[in-house]
């Protein structure tokens, strides 16, 4: 097992602003850190953890620092999104749905054309790309555009339509070709922790010793392959995949834990709107019905480092998310 050191105690706020470490250069301190199974100062985090942990990674796709999480809207062109917000080959209403959460402050456009929920039948590339591509030119014009594929035909056509960033669930994996042409096309990418490269068959292997390990270390991997094949740590974000052959209490680890990530050096994503773990705990069986529970997921994640958040209720996110900003700022963002 490689070693790795866990921040701990995280604060946030004005009180706090000289307290601890600042978590990869961004609003949220940690007080201590877990290192070889000893709980120890901040300040004693010896190097190089402490200038990975502390260092702010550079701006993802170019996108500014806003001093808040950047929001990544969520626009599903397909007929069996688990959210309930599908609207499969309506490409003129998932582009009025794009353009609105522009409009309510979007600072990234995820555009999928095929369902990853638990079980999902898997979409021939030349049906999705001709689901997305009209979408992806028009929102391309008016918005960073991220493609949510695990197909290198999808991300060959929309990366010529427009599209800024690759979004692959399976952490270029499922496709041979997808990590060449990533490479080759010079884009940023997320990639993201899931046990098998098949939503059909992910959830059968719920289930680890220490989930925040398991992730951690499936990421590290895939990161180490990224950059062997000539992607560079900058232009990869790394996601835990909350939901994605895990357990309802797996998910709620890997939220507490996401601080673990920072030792990658990369910029991380959360990816937890509209869950069905959130609608267990909340007691909400309706997808569409789970904004009050998705906020809060969104604020746990800004308040443990997530530099993105990938959310449905785009309006309501922001709002959250600028409140959360004059909290931990101390006054009104500038």
């Amino acid at each position: 097992m490689t070693e790795w050191i866990e921040p701990l105690g995280l604060v946030t706020g004005p009180a706090a602003s000289r307290l601890g470490l600042p978590l990869q250069g961004g609003q949220v301190r940690f007080l201590q850190a877990r290192h070889r199974g000893r709980i120890i100062p901040a300040e004693q985090v010896p190097e190089p953890w402490r200038g990975t942990l502390t260092r702010r990674p550079p701006p993802f796709a170019g996108l500014p620092d806003l001093g808040r999480p950047l929001l990544m809207g969520i626009v599903n062109v397909t007929p069996d999104s688990f959210s309930g917000d599908g609207l499969a080959a309506d490409q003129d209403r998932a582009i009025s749905q794009g353009v609105a959460m522009r409009a309510a402050g979007a600072d990234i456009l995820d555009i999928g054309g095929e369902s990853t929920r638990p079980g999902a039948a898997p979409v021939a590339p030349e049906e999705e790309i001709g689901r997305v591509v009209p979408v992806v030119r028009a929102l391309a014009a008016i918005a960073p555009v991220s493609i949510d594929t695990r197909h290198a035909a999808t991300m060959a056509a929309t990366l010529a339509a427009g599209a800024r960033i690759v979004n692959d669930v399976t952490s270029l994996r499922h496709d041979p070709a997808a990590l060449r042409l990533v490479a080759e096309a010079g884009v940023p990418v997320v990639i993201m922790h899931m046990p098998t490269t098949d939503p059909r068959t992910m959830q059968q292997h719920a289930g680890y010793p220490d989930a925040g390990l398991a992730v951690l270390e499936f990421l590290a991997e895939r990161l180490a392959a990224l950059r062997a094949a000539g992607i560079p740590a900058e232009r990869i974000a790394v996601d835990p995949g909350i939901g994605f052959g895990k357990t309802l209490a797996e998910n709620l680890e890997l939220v507490d834990r996401l601080p673990l990530l920072a030792g990658l050096g990369c910029t991380i994503l959360l990816g937890a709107s509209r869950k069905g773990f959130l609608g267990r705990i909340a007691g909400v069986p309706e997808a569409g019905q789970r904004m009050p529970p998705s906020l809060a997921i969104a604020l746990a994640g800004a308040n443990r480092g997530a530099h993105i958040i990938r959310a449905h209720d785009v309006a309501e996110t922001i709002q959250s998310l600028r409140v959360w900003q004059a909290c931990v700022q101390g006054g009104l963002p500038a």
